[in-house]
């Protein structure tokens, strides 16, 4: 907010911005919604009235022509979860043709580039010449990796490409953090283990 940086709004942004009833995660067990819950309370808890409104501003795509808008190129397209709906699930196992209806939603063309996030599992995808990449999370990956995982894109002239990357931090003094805030202590393992695996 200080530097003035924005990016697309994810599920937690638009749910807390505007003080939804669920933050729009999936569960896969009664513990797992029983936690999301608890986090989602406590976010909306701790975040101020300035934040929310910030988050209300955050738009739900970017679109980046890195050749410039003055002649035709491939186009960057940010999303958080899919261009229907950022609580919406885009495994990388989900077949071509529902790509091929995401990227008709988004006007997706071949050379075209699609980033996005929301399951926090990695991945990268090429359909109808068209490139899509979930970066994963910075803050909780779920692929078992604990490390931050983020995307970096390029463009050469003529292709956009975009490398997943990963990134150390200090996973033992985050997990602290949570250990010592109100917050349950499950999200503390999460970290560590680089999942979310919950009975």
């Amino acid at each position: 907010m200080s530097r003035g940086i924005t990016g697309v709004a994810g599920n937690y942004d638009s749910t807390v911005a505007v003080g939804a009833e669920h933050c729009g995660c999936r569960a896969e067990s009664p513990a797992q919604e029983a936690l999301a819950h608890e986090s989602y309370a406590w976010t909306l808890a701790h975040v101020s009235a300035e934040t929310k409104a910030w988050l209300r501003a955050l738009p739900f795509r970017i679109d980046v022509r890195p050749g410039g808008g003055h002649r035709s190129g491939p186009t960057l397209r940010l999303i958080h979860g899919a261009p229907t709906l950022n609580t919406l699930y885009w495994e990388q196992g989900r077949p071509d043709e529902f790509v091929r209806k995401m990227a008709a939603k988004l006007g997706a063309a071949p050379g075209d580039a699609i980033a996005f996030g929301h399951t926090h599992i990695p991945w990268k995808r090429i359909v109808d010449e068209a490139l899509y990449v979930n970066a994963g999370s910075i803050g909780r990956p779920k692929d078992g990796d604990p490390r931050a995982s983020w995307a970096i894109a390029s463009w050469d002239g003529a292709r956009l490409e975009i490398d997943v990357v990963r990134t150390a931090y200090d996973v033992e003094r985050a997990a602290a953090a949570i250990l010592a805030s109100d917050l349950p202590d499950e999200f503390a393992e999460d970290l560590r283990r680089g999942s979310t695996s919950w009975e």
